[in-house]
């Protein structure tokens, strides 16, 4: 039976309204669901400018301002920002002063915040969330000096990762798992313990550990620790291989002559790997055969357990690759006790300095290492010690991370970043 025209057009006006109803409340739904919904926003309305260069070494420093970072583990510069990470929130702060310019936060915890992907001498910054399912699951781009959101992505890897950059890639480090994403945030790797694979059988080798991860010029390098083998072996993956983020590409894997090692430092074609019992540097070429053998002047502690956050403690200026340091092609790697300065290209040890808090880090043209009274000066080419400049801090054994800003020099101290400004 047919309606008249006229029921007929009410009733298309009450299914009209009640679709419209249903569309409204489904995107209410989905903006109470989505990230923005749950977000505090506060870009800067004009970009952060940097405090001036540092020219030289001054005669001292002094404390110009302090801020929580309990989600970083260094400092983290990007370009003329200094960025703290605490709680839930990220704070791009200017350097010399330590104002908050700009600040992202959402309403779960940070899992862990870094820099990456230089352009034009302005990195993003990172800002990686847990999710609802107690991954860290949650990633956001923010531009540096500004604090504008770039990219977000929902990536899968597990609480305790830490993130290590080279200019290209990002890598997320885990103990039986790792991804890496291109600047875009795309995934192009995942290794190990892969929560759903999309087909079974794509990983090399199932139920390994993971005991430290390196990165470098489109090469990720890990020690694996898999069922049924007495040593450690060191695996060399590329970044993004030619068969999909599914499907690891190895350049090579090999067995190692002990367990316990920890990869320190990956170049274009060498791995510099720490092996205890004795402890000793083993240097492998782009083919993972040995190419050296150095014994290390370091205690047995010092490699005893694996790395904070399974990434060895170091500074890298080759090319600039952190984005802070002077580009003088070294490796500098705090092994607990001493540090060592190793070569960028064939990474063989250079010098070694003792009773050290942290990597050096190179600022106004010298070198910096953080010891227990302070800063010491070091002869780059010699690791001799030229002189030191006091620093006061409530513990002179904690360990010390050092980055700079222009002349500002900020130290990661615990959960907490200190600004040092030049004095004197």
């Amino acid at each position: 039976m047919r309606l008249p025209p006229e029921r007929r057009r009410r009733s298309d006006i009450v299914t009209a309204v009640v679709l419209a109803l249903l569309l409204i409340g489904a995107g209410l739904t989905l903006w109470r669901t989505s990230p923005v919904a749950h977000t505090a926003d506060d870009p800067a309305a004009i970009p952060i400018a940097p405090p001036p260069a540092a020219t030289d070494v001054p005669a001292g420093f002094a404390e110009a301002w302090r801020a929580p970072s309990g989600a970083t583990d260094q400092p983290v510069v990007a370009g003329p920002a200094a960025v703290t990470a605490d709680g839930s929130r990220v704070v791009g702060r200017d350097a010399a002063t330590g104002a908050e310019r700009w600040s992202y936060a959402r309403d779960r915890p940070l899992c862990t915040v870094d820099s990456a992907f230089p352009d034009g001498g302005v990195r993003r910054i990172l800002a990686l969330y847990a999710g609802t399912t107690g991954y860290c699951s949650e990633l956001t781009a923010l531009r540096s000096d500004t604090g504008t959101r770039l990219a977000a992505s929902n990536p899968d890897v597990r609480p305790g990762t830490r993130l290590l950059a080279d200019r290209t890639y990002v890598v997320a480090t885990g103990a039986d798992y790792l991804e890496v994403w291109r600047s875009d945030l795309v995934k192009t790797l995942e290794y190990g313990a892969v929560t759903t694979p999309l087909q079974a059988d794509r990983q090399p080798r199932a139920g390994c550990t993971y005991g430290s991860v390196a990165a470098s010029g489109g090469r990720v390098g890990v020690i694996e620790r898999c069922p049924g083998e007495a040593t450690d072996r060191l695996t060399v993956l590329a970044a993004d291989g030619e068969d999909g983020a599914d499907t690891p590409q190895v350049e090579f894997s090999v067995p190692l002559p002990s367990a316990g090692a920890t990869l320190v430092a990956l170049s274009a074609d060498r791995a510099a790997v720490a092996l205890p019992g004795p402890p000793r540097l083993e240097l492998l070429d782009g083919a993972g055969q040995q190419v050296g053998l150095v014994p290390l002047d370091v205690p047995d502690a010092d490699l005893a357990t694996d790395a904070p956050g399974r990434i060895a403690t170091t500074e890298s200026t080759v090319g600039s690759a952190n984005g802070t340091g002077a580009g003088d092609g070294r490796v500098y790697w705090w092994t607990g006790s001493r540090t060592i300065a190793l070569d960028g290209t064939d990474l063989a040890p250079l010098w070694t300095v003792d009773g050290t808090l942290g990597p050096a880090f190179p600022y106004g043209g010298g070198l910096l290492v953080p010891v227990p009274a302070g800063l010491l000066d070091v002869d780059a080419a010699r690791g001799t010690a030229l002189r030191t400049l006091p620093v006061a801090r409530a513990d002179p054994t904690a360990p010390v991370r050092l980055a700079a800003v222009g002349n500002v020099l900020l130290e990661q101290r615990g959960t907490e970043v200190v600004a040092l400004r030049p004095a004197g």
